[in-house]
């Protein structure tokens, strides 16, 4: 069965969520989730529950939170035996402070384990490597890491998150190997080095990315939905699908978890991203990073009920 190879950050993830507007240098009445989290793990999670076969290759810590982070993983329909479990680093987190509108205010990551995904750590799965039928990679990743993995994955797609504005220049000598990128404003003005004050720049910005060879890009412009584009020349702003929003955390994973599902399936680019905006839209309007009913019969349902004419 052809299945997508996850490789990135398992967190667990500490989100606080306020009640009301934050106050500085004083204390908000909230709530405080503790839940597995990570940009290659959530991808992986996504794509299971919409039913794509998915293998995570992650390093946790020997602690209470990876065997947490692994057991939840799992059990969501992930294959995680290849994850590595290490005796002397803890399990990376991330913490996230959240406003009442659910937009993320500010996060702390401690994620120094994923320095320790080596060539030497990697090389025992250059067999997995090979079979999968897409990448997914985060750039939590050490360069090494990156260098090895796009050295390897011949002709099979690399699908990319850029993660932050301050980890994604470590992409810029493999934007040529990137079949499909999703990334933001702040991360797309890191890859590009110049300021992006408007919609014109940000397009230039794109189509400076195809000169570098990445085939297609999907620049997430929050509630505004995404900016989309592909090499052949074909680009368009597509509107998000709107929804009461609870927590922003882990909408761009379901966003190219979509995007993901979608390409294996032969989807045409354009219609990709109308599902995987559905995708981002369901886990908006939920608490979790995940959202524990995602599907595609409820992302269907949701575009239908927000569509009806089109579908």
């Amino acid at each position: 069965m052809p299945f997508v190879l996850a490789v990135g950050a398992a967190n667990m993830d500490i989100a606080g969520s306020a009640r009301q507007p934050l106050a500085a240098g004083d204390s908000t009445p909230g709530t405080v989730r503790h839940a597995p989290g990570g940009v290659a793990r959530n991808v992986a999670e996504n794509l299971a529950r919409l039913g794509t076969a998915v293998r995570l290759l992650s390093p946790v810590g020997n602690d209470a939170q990876g065997r947490s982070v692994l057991a939840a993983t799992r059990a969501a329909g992930v294959e995680v035996h290849g994850c590595w479990v290490l005796e002397d680093a803890p399990t990376s987190s991330y913490l996230s402070l959240h406003g009442p509108d659910g937009e993320m205010v500010a996060a702390v990551n401690d994620m120094s384990i994923l320095e320790r995904v080596t060539p030497e750590r990697l090389t025992p799965h250059l067999g997995t490597v090979s079979a999968a039928a897409a990448l997914l990679l985060d750039c939590n990743l050490p360069e090494a890491a990156l260098g090895w993995l796009f050295a390897r994955h011949r002709d099979t797609p690399v699908f990319v998150d850029c993660v932050s504005a301050s980890k994604c220049p470590r992409l810029r000598p493999w934007l040529h190997e990137v079949h499909t990128l999703k990334l933001n404003r702040l991360e797309l003005q890191a890859l590009w080095s110049r300021p992006i004050g408007s919609d014109a720049a940000a397009e230039c910005a794109v189509r400076w990315l195809h000169t570098q060879g990445v085939r297609q890009i999907v620049l997430s412009a929050g509630e505004r939905g995404v900016y989309r584009s592909s090499h052949s020349g074909t680009a368009a702003w597509q509107a998000a699908v709107p929804v009461v929003v609870q927590s922003a955390t882990g909408a761009g994973d379901a966003l190219l978890a979509g995007l993901l599902h979608e390409h294996l399936r032969g989807v045409p680019f354009a219609q990709g991203v109308s599902f995987a905006l559905g995708c981002a839209a369901l886990t908006l309007a939920s608490p979790h990073a995940v959202h524990p009913d995602l599907s595609v019969a409820a992302v269907q349902h949701l575009l239908a009920s927000v569509y009806p004419a089109a579908l």
